[in-house]
């Protein structure tokens, strides 16, 4: 597989992140030959966790300080509780999404990480899937949620949880590799 060669990928996650939610992912992008740096709130390495319980130190690429979201030619935001709830407070997070879907770049999210989408105010007027816990949130803010494994609106792909992750990863990457990567 090497639908994304060339395509460099961010993946914007911090402590409480769900870990397989980064995990496997970002395994996906790599066996498809997209180039993905982790990128956290500060260069260091960041607390995963398995829902409740702490897992493993997951090392980061750069710190958001240090990176420019048009270095970047797709998005993927890990869910998790802690990790969405810190992510989406942070405004040079939200200006970095905002930054993708002004461009129509994809941007795919699972779990708790559409409260990011919310936060950077891009969720109105979607068709979006989420942890069902937010699903209020998502529908406050305008959006059209379903209960579905995955679901794809233009430039979003949004998944429920873990148990989602093949699908999730499987258009993810379809999503991905119909966007035209930058000149590098």
């Amino acid at each position: 597989m090497d639908e994304l060669h060339n395509m460099k990928v961010a993946v914007l996650a911090t402590d409480g992140v769900e870990e397989v939610e980064l995990t496997e992912p970002v395994k996906a992008l790599k066996d498809a030959g997209a180039r993905v740096e982790v990128i956290n709130l500060k260069h260091m390495p960041i607390q995963g966790f398995r829902h409740h319980d702490k897992g493993a130190m997951i090392s980061v690429d750069h710190g958001i300080d240090e990176v420019n979201p048009n270095d970047y030619d797709a998005l993927q935001l890990p869910g998790g509780t802690l990790n969405a709830d810190s992510m989406r407070r942070d405004p040079r997070v939200i200006r970095f999404i905002q930054v993708f879907d002004k461009e129509n770049k994809p941007i795919a999210a699972i779990c708790h990480a559409p409260w990011e989408l919310v936060s950077a105010g891009i969720a109105q007027g979607r068709k979006l899937t989420s942890y069902e816990s937010i699903q209020d949130d998502l529908r406050n803010a305008g959006a059209e949620w379903v209960d579905q494994e995955v679901v794809v609106d233009g430039n979003l792909v949004t998944s429920r949880k873990p148990a989602d992750i093949p699908a999730f990863n499987r258009e993810m990457i379809k999503l991905f590799s119909q966007q035209p990567v930058r000149a590098t």
